[in-house]
């Protein structure tokens, strides 16, 4: 039927009046000319603009498509094709013109094709006439399915949605020609869940039913199907599957995983501390539970609160204020717990919640002493009497032991203040004083005290505040040191300086100073000004520089507190010279009288008879130990011996104490620098005597002798146990030992004798001797 339907559809296109007709017209034109003129050559034109053919078609190849036709064709002349697909896909007989189709043509791919048709003179190769431009159109036949734009669509709608909620769109594409019998318009139907959800013609899925609930199905898969050609046989279909979410709503009330919960919390549990949690269960998704816990009854509501957990929605147990096992050992409560957010349209009930029962089992704990308040503050007026109590504070132990309390003041900054041991009993040592310390602050603890626990101490620490109230106890003072100065021809009158008072009491706002003088006066007066000010005016004027330069003029100063206090400052008034204008040109320096208090007196005292005590004692020091370097020499030879170095070890300077006593050869060099020679008393020699030799010249036989003095020599020291050293060191005390640099007159050697021993030894007695004499010289 269907090879049928296409060939009698070709049939009626090759003889359609498009094809045919194009004769016929030009015909009718060539007629129109010659009536215009018989004379006139008519002119040739194609007969055509374009073509049919349909895809697809089944017929052998190749198929005829259409004829060329040109009045100017003859048998000299033949048809050419150029353009799209030209001698290819479509080629034409040169003679008769017809076009054939050399392949199945498909619409989807290509629906036209713009080809050019030539008409050619085959002697000369020239176009006779000019080229006709036409369209060879391919029909469209339904040969495509509908086509889902995604293999598999996905789609959400809440839970409990009305009937005819909006899921989700589903789109087929067809490619054949929507404007040719319904060939590309496509029909939707649900094949498979149509139960729950239905289709639109335009693709829109929507639910058939209200009850669809997440908590028992909460993905739906649905076929839908594409149909193209409605109400035809031969209308070609396909499907695709939908993939549909439930989206979970609010619709589920928590419920208590148990009828009752247990929790155990120790009495000295800190005020918000956690006593349990109470899980609940709520079906639904995460961020659609919102449960609120409560308490069914008002027992116990200060104690307890419920907070809920926003991760894992559980009830948190709290305390509100502290328990104590004394007290109630066991506390029972109702909990409810319901969800105000939930969308009530599921459900035929108002409200749905769950209730459990809360026993909470207070633990006893050995807890610290209890003050009766947070805080202490006391006043006390200052100078009152050591001893006196001035408040007291109290704790006690809350275990049923009820052990007794024992106080004291922890880091005390003082001793004026101590607290009793026994009765907390707040007492001062000494005399408090306002203008000392005004304020004192202590921290007393509370300690349990446990006859069988000795080591183990509970103990509580609270702040008390004493206030140390004033007395009128110091008498006013000048607020600050003043320096007046007056011409020595101030006119009488003459306001020399404004003066004001303090006072170290506490000075209210009806503090009031009066001033007057100490004594009759007979130079200045003083002026109350009744503001606590005074001026001080000159009473009679002229002074004589050449008299007195400066005045001293006492003024007293009462306050009006209870008792009254009167103070005596004393102003130093210079007598300056001035010019005519007023104003000072020469002023000597006053000698300010200047109170010193009687404990500033003793303090300066004591420091002078330390200072004194202490240079006595380094005075002293220093005497011994002059006479202990003086004495030294009073060692025998071997304990001497013993403090020099023997051999050829130098030594570390004066930085090396162990290996012998420097102060020896210092107390010794001392002792010969400090006497002259005839008063030095006789004694061994030190160091061997250089005695001039028998004869000049024999100095051979001057060095024996002198060797063997040396070796029998009992009483003098060894002459190789002291070295000749050339420099001691830097910070030695002994300077150098060596002979190098040191001038003749400051030793004690008699090197005259230099002199007398020959030209070999002229260089040393230019050096060390005295001037030579011609008997040396020679």
């Amino acid at each position: 039927m269907k090879l049928l339907w296409v060939q009698l559809l070709v049939a009626a296109y090759v003889s359609s009046p498009l094809v045919l007709g194009h004769e016929a017209n030009a015909n009718a034109a060539e007629r129109r000319s010659g009536d215009r003129g018989a004379s006139r050559r008519v002119k040739r034109d194609w007969m055509w603009n374009q073509m049919f053919i349909l895809e697809e078609q089944i017929s052998n190849l190749p198929h005829i498509v259409g004829k060329l036709s040109s009045n100017s064709a003859n048998e000299k002349t033949k048809y050419i094709l150029k353009g799209d697909s030209a001698n290819t896909i479509f080629k034409v007989n040169e003679k008769t013109g017809d076009i054939y189709s050399f392949e199945r043509l498909d619409r989807e791919k290509k629906s036209q094709y713009e080809l050019t048709a030539l008409l050619i003179d085959t002697t000369t190769n020239k176009t006779v006439e000019p080229p006709s431009v036409f369209l060879i159109k391919v029909h469209d036949i339904n040969d495509n399915a509908p086509e889902f734009t995604h293999h598999v669509f996905n789609g959400s709608v809440p839970e409990m949605s009305d009937v005819g909620t909006l899921v989700t769109t589903v789109t087929a594409l067809d490619a054949d020609d929507p404007t040719l019998a319904g060939n590309a318009q496509v029909t939707y139907q649900v094949i498979t869940g149509e139960q729950y959800f239905r289709i639109s013609s335009n693709g829109e899925i929507f639910t058939a039913v209200s009850n669809l609930d997440r908590e028992k199905q909460s993905t739906y898969e649905i076929v839908v199907k594409a149909r193209d050609s409605p109400g035809q046989n031969w209308g070609l279909s396909s499907t695709t599957s939908v993939i549909i979410t439930l989206s979970d709503i609010n619709d589920n009330f928590p419920t208590f995983t148990q009828n009752k919960f247990i929790f155990n919390a120790p009495e000295n549990l800190r005020v918000g501390g956690e006593v349990g949690r109470m899980k609940v269960e709520d079906i639904d998704e995460p961020q659609n539970r919102n449960t609120k816990y409560s308490f069914v009854t008002r027992d116990f509501r200060d104690t307890f609160s419920v907070t809920t957990n926003a991760l894992t929605n559980e009830g948190i147990l709290i305390i509100t204020k502290p328990l104590d096992f004394e007290s109630i050992k066991e506390y029972r409560l109702s909990i409810e717990a319901t969800d105000p957010t939930i969308d009530l349209r599921v459900w035929k009930q108002v409200k749905a919640k769950s209730i459990t029962e809360v026993i909470i089992n207070v633990l006893d704990v050995d807890e610290p002493p209890v003050f009766s308040k947070p805080f202490y503050q006391f006043e006390v007026v200052e100078n009152i009497a050591p001893n006196t109590i001035i408040g007291f504070i109290t704790a006690r132990d809350p275990d049923a032991a009820n052990r007794n309390i024992r106080y004291s003041i922890r880091k005390p900054n003082n001793d004026l203040i101590t607290v009793a041991k026994t009765n907390g009993n707040i007492i001062n040592t000494r005399a408090l004083d306002r203008e000392t310390n005004a304020w004192h602050n202590l921290t007393i603890a509370a300690e349990e005290i446990d006859p069988n626990n000795p080591p183990i101490k509970k103990e509580s620490l609270v702040s008390v505040i004493i206030k140390v109230l004033d007395v009128n106890d110091n008498a006013p003072e000048f607020a600050r040191p003043y320096e007046p100065k007056v011409c020595e021809n101030a006119a009488d009158g003459t306001v020399i300086i404004n003066i004001t008072a303090t006072d170290k009491d506490e000075m209210g706002p009806g503090m009031k100073f009066t001033y007057y003088l100490a004594k009759k006066e007979n130079n200045f007066t003083v002026q109350d000004n009744h503001d606590n000010t005074a001026n001080i005016l000159v009473k009679h004027g002229q002074f004589n520089r050449d008299v007195a330069k400066v005045h001293y003029l006492p003024i007293v100063i009462s306050d009006n507190g209870s008792p009254e206090q009167i103070g005596t400052s004393t102003l130093t008034i210079a007598v300056c010279k001035c010019d005519e204008n007023g104003k000072f040109t020469f002023c000597e320096e006053a000698a300010h009288r200047v109170g010193v208090a009687v404990p500033t007196l003793v303090v300066v005292f004591i420091s002078l008879l330390l200072i004194i005590l202490v240079v006595t004692l380094l005075i002293i020091v220093k005497r011994r130990q002059r006479k202990k370097n003086i004495n030294i020499l009073g060692k025998n030879v071997a304990e001497i011996h013993e403090q020099l170095v023997t051999y050829d070890e130098e030594g570390g300077g004066e930085m090396d104490t162990t290996s012998y006593d420097v102060s020896v050869l210092n107390s010794v060099r001392r002792n010969v620098a400090a006497r002259p020679k005839h008063e030095a008393e006789p004694g061994p020699c030190l160091y061997a005597q250089v005695k001039k030799p028998s004869r000049n010249g024999e100095m051979a036989f001057m060095i024996e002798v002198k060797k063997d003095e040396a070796d029998n020599d009992g009483d003098g020291l060894p002459y190789d146990t002291l070295h000749i050293f050339g420099y001691e060191g830097s910070e030695s005390i002994v300077e150098s030992l060596s002979s190098l640099e040191s001038g003749s007159s400051d030793s004690d050697i008699d090197y005259d004798v230099l002199n007398d021993w020959g030209p070999r030894f002229k260089m040393l007695a230019n050096l060390y001797g005295l001037e030579p004499t011609e008997e040396s010289a020679y």
